[in-house]
């Protein structure tokens, strides 16, 4: 189930508007107390942010501003100020709508409805530089190439691109790919990366994976460097 965290200081609107969320199936809450808003809402993570720009003591658009550099979920702002100006202003601070209020209900949840499927969506390609990685069917691509990982080397390579630039720990990987420590032998480690290596050369990046002597594992070179 979504959660959708909902900005607003005019209470009743507040109330009103997760009302409306959970008669749509949604898992809403309110954020009353706007001295630490940001950090609430970093440390809650909903999977959208319903956000009015008059706040008490605070601009709403440099709090979208500020969690926009810190967060990957979408922003809507939803709020009185009705020009064209406050809209544009909202979008080049990273908002990812804009409404003005009082807004039909039925309206709001499409542009929600909107946001959330296609962040849905994005959330299941990792990026890192020049390579990408489907989370879903482990499909990775570079350039004008890909190939499909089998389960296995999906699971590999998807921890070493989440925790990159790190260096990713062999108990790091077995409990990431395997789910336990106990039981494992670290010949399976070492054939399925060597497997994960022969597919990989399919899309020219034989080299990416880098063994760090009595430390791990970590992605090196130019093709995960490169954000271009």
């Amino acid at each position: 189930m979504f959660k959708i965290a909902v900005v607003e200081d005019d209470v009743y609107l507040r109330d009103e508007l997760i009302q409306t969320f959970h008669k749509a199936g949604y898992a809403a809450f309110g954020i009353s107390e706007f001295e630490h808003v940001e950090e609430e809402l970093c440390g809650l993570k909903p999977d959208l942010a319903v956000l009015d720009v008059n706040l008490p003591g605070k601009s709403g658009y440099d709090l979208c501003k500020n969690l926009k550099a810190k967060v990957s979920f979408p922003i809507l702002i939803l709020t009185a100020r009705d020009t064209l100006s406050d809209e544009l202003t909202a979008l080049g601070l990273g908002a990812d709508d804009f409404l003005t209020k009082p807004c039909h209900p039925d309206r709001l949840l499409a542009r929600v409805e909107r946001l959330l499927k296609t962040y849905d969506k994005i959330k299941s390609m990792l990026q890192l530089g020049k390579v990408f990685l489907d989370t879903d069917t482990y499909k990775l691509v570079f350039r004008d190439k890909h190939v499909v990982l089998a389960e296995t080397e999906g699971k590999i390579m998807r921890t070493l691109m989440e925790r990159h630039p790190a260096i990713v720990s062999k108990s790091e990987l077995f409990s990431a790919v395997w789910g336990t420590e106990e039981f494992v032998d670290e010949n399976i480690l070492q054939v399925n990366m060597s497997r994960l290596r022969k597919s990989l050369s399919q899309i020219n990046l034989c080299d990416i994976i880098q063994n760090v002597r009595g430390q791990g594992y970590v992605l090196k070179g130019q093709e995960v460097e490169d954000i271009v």
